[in-house]
């Protein structure tokens, strides 16, 4: 069964959602992440994706007060990304609730840190972010394209012992239009072991049955929620197993 994992983007301490990453496209849905947190709990979520877009566009983490607030009033397993680009930040997300963290940009940037938190944290901890524009990895927030390819660069990071991956298809990001199937797929198929996380596009029920009948075994939704797009009874099959 697919995993159904919410998310909340936090700026300024509020949860909005972007478009394709672009923060002029920036919607504040709730001021209160709390709030939206506990919905997601009263329906039968466990898991939650939340994401400190401040962070991701800075160099450290910023809105580690909103986590520590949804991990100590709810009892959702919360990963959390964001802006984790040194020693610190990771410990400032891990000491304010976060069970597991997402990292990007330090994939990018800084291979052998990542490598050495491999080492001392274990790859259950740690999710690879990897955020795919035009083919080639994005980094700090989607503001900047790197040289990687994705293939060689999941290739890379499994045989350093991850087994955890975040992929989301920046041009589908919160439109609602469909998820990047066909991708998941040959991820999928290259890396069979892989815990694969599908994100960006997911718009209506039917693209969380497709993915599920395509063996892809979680995916992170956001906008689809907030704009009743797919509603949790429709989600009911997914979570209350």
């Amino acid at each position: 069964m697919i995993e159904i994992i919410p998310a909340i983007d936090i700026i300024e301490g509020k949860c909005v959602r972007l478009s394709k990453g672009d923060y002029n496209t920036k919607k504040i849905y709730n001021e209160n992440p709390l709030e939206v947190a506990k919905e997601f709990e009263t329906n039968g979520i466990r898991r939650l994706h939340v994401v400190d877009l401040d962070g991701a566009a800075s160099q450290h983490i910023i809105n580690y007060k909103v986590l520590d607030l949804l991990a100590g009033h709810t009892s959702l397993t919360i990963d959390f990304g964001g802006g984790i680009k040194t020693d610190e930040d990771l410990q400032i997300a891990f000491d304010n609730g976060a069970m597991i963290v997402t990292l990007g940009s330090v994939a990018v940037k800084q291979p052998e840190l990542l490598k050495k938190w491999l080492q001392k944290y274990g790859s259950e901890k740690l999710i690879l972010g990897a955020d795919v524009k035009d083919g080639n990895i994005a980094i700090n927030g989607w503001k900047e394209e790197s040289q990687n390819k994705l293939m060689p660069f999941l290739e890379h990071y499994t045989k350093q012992g991850v087994s955890n991956v975040l992929c989301t298809d920046i041009e589908r990001d919160g439109m609602l239009q469909g998820p990047a199937i066909s991708l998941y797929k040959d991820i999928i198929k290259t890396f069979p072991k892989m815990h694969l996380i599908a994100s960006g596009g997911v718009g209506k029920i039917e693209d969380i049955y497709q993915l599920e009948d395509s063996y892809i075994p979680a995916v992170v939704l956001g906008k689809a929620l907030y704009e009743g797009t797919i509603k949790f009874v429709e989600l009911k099959p997914f979570i209350n197993n």
